[in-house]
């Protein structure tokens, strides 16, 4: 299994529709859409590579050195069969 953790995703917006419109929507707005957009990527290759499994986004996790710490709830937003 693969974890993967964004940790720039309002950078990633500021990038795209300019620093102050990125400051108008919340944080979790900015990570649930660049979590979409690496998904259906990510998808889209995996498949031209022939790769078979599953991907999700997943709200209420957290990766660090130490290891995956789960929070109160997790929350799948997104999933995706290769």
């Amino acid at each position: 299994m693969i974890v993967l953790k964004i940790s720039n995703a309002s950078d990633v917006v500021a990038s795209k529709v300019g620093r102050f419109l990125e400051r108008l929507t919340p944080d979790s707005l900015d990570e649930a859409k660049v979590e979409e957009e690496v998904i259906k990527k990510l998808v889209e290759n995996l498949r031209t590579e022939g790769i078979e499994g599953s991907v999700a986004s997943v709200k209420g996790l957290d990766l660090s050195p130490e290891g995956i710490v789960m929070k109160n709830d997790i929350h799948l937003r997104r999933f995706e069969q290769i």
